[in-house]
């Protein structure tokens, strides 16, 4: 049995946080577990109350797998409040779980030490910790390479987030030659590997668009974010329709801004950094419009 756990909270911490599968029809079916409930409370901004449940699934989790996985929710759920630095604590103390399994899993377990500094650096620039995110991202890219032979993560893909990054920190700052030398870096690296690239281009328009919109380029912002959100894989992404939805704000077509942030906010229903960023920042707006 407790190797079954262990298999079993593996899985969920190598899945991305959204990664829950459709919902039955209806709600036949489904069983009201303390994570469902934990979740549904951090979606609603209810966050103290989640982490009360988030806390005790920790103090009990059967095994470090089990605790490691709870912690990574517990750090999404202090992402809904933008609290980069608790996202930061605990996104920690779930790369020290991925640190004890290095001998029995190499290639996942400095994978996933990359992917779990990542995710904090992408709630951290969501937040406005423009700092903490570069350097969790810098982390992330040193803790993925570090992946022994044979790799199955290969180095042009944190060479391709590191660049993504980068440019989106420089659009942020100001600095519009630098976003663009990381945009082109970031091209540079997809083309470099087009096995890679497969799964990874339906973000680079999102990329281009960001650094446009956050640089003032504003109608190649609408351009971009338009065809991002028309790609397969991106038709619900929340986060996406959010970046549209500003843009639209920024260029005074409001009706169009609104009905985004609306499917923005609809589509914002995981439990992952999209969603944490998302689902406040679109009430806010839809909040905003309110006669």
């Amino acid at each position: 049995m407790k190797t079954l756990n262990l298999l079993i909270a593996a899985l969920v911490l190598a899945a991305p946080l959204g990664a829950q599968g459709p919902p039955p029809p209806d709600g036949a079916g489904v069983v009201d577990t303390p994570q469902r409930q934990a979740q549904a409370l951090d979606r609603a901004g209810k966050g103290a109350e989640a982490r009360v449940i988030w806390q005790r699934l920790i103090d009990n989790a059967a095994d470090p797998a089990a605790k490691a996985a709870a912690q990574r929710r517990m750090a999404m759920s202090w992402g809904f409040e933008g609290n980069c630095d608790n996202v930061v604590k605990y996104e920690e103390m779930v790369i020290a779980y991925w640190v004890t399994r290095e001998k029995e899993e190499p290639q996942n377990a400095f994978y996933q030490q990359g992917e779990m500094a990542n995710e904090a650096a992408r709630v951290c620039i969501d937040a406005g910790d423009l700092n903490t995110a570069e350097r969790m991202y810098r982390r992330g890219a040193e803790l993925g390479n570090r992946e022994p032979e044979p790799r199955t993560h290969p180095r042009s893909l944190w060479d391709y987030r590191t660049a993504h990054a980068q440019a989106r920190l420089a659009a942020r700052r100001g600095n519009t030659a630098e976003a663009l030398k990381q945009v082109a870096l970031a091209r540079k690296a997809l083309d470099s590997d087009t096995a890679m690239a497969r799964p990874q281009e339906r973000f680079f328009p999102y990329l281009v668009g960001y650094v446009a919109l956050y640089t003032g380029d504003l109608k190649t912002a609408e351009a971009e974010f338009t065809r991002a959100v028309a790609m397969r894989g991106n038709e619900d992404d929340p986060y996406q329709h959010y970046l549209l939805a500003l843009t639209y704000e920024k260029l005074g077509q409001d009706q169009k801004a609104k009905e985004l942030y609306q499917k923005a906010y609809d589509f914002a229903d995981s439990h992952n950094p999209p969603t944490v960023f998302t689902r406040p920042a679109a009430r806010k707006k839809l909040e905003g419009s309110k006669p």
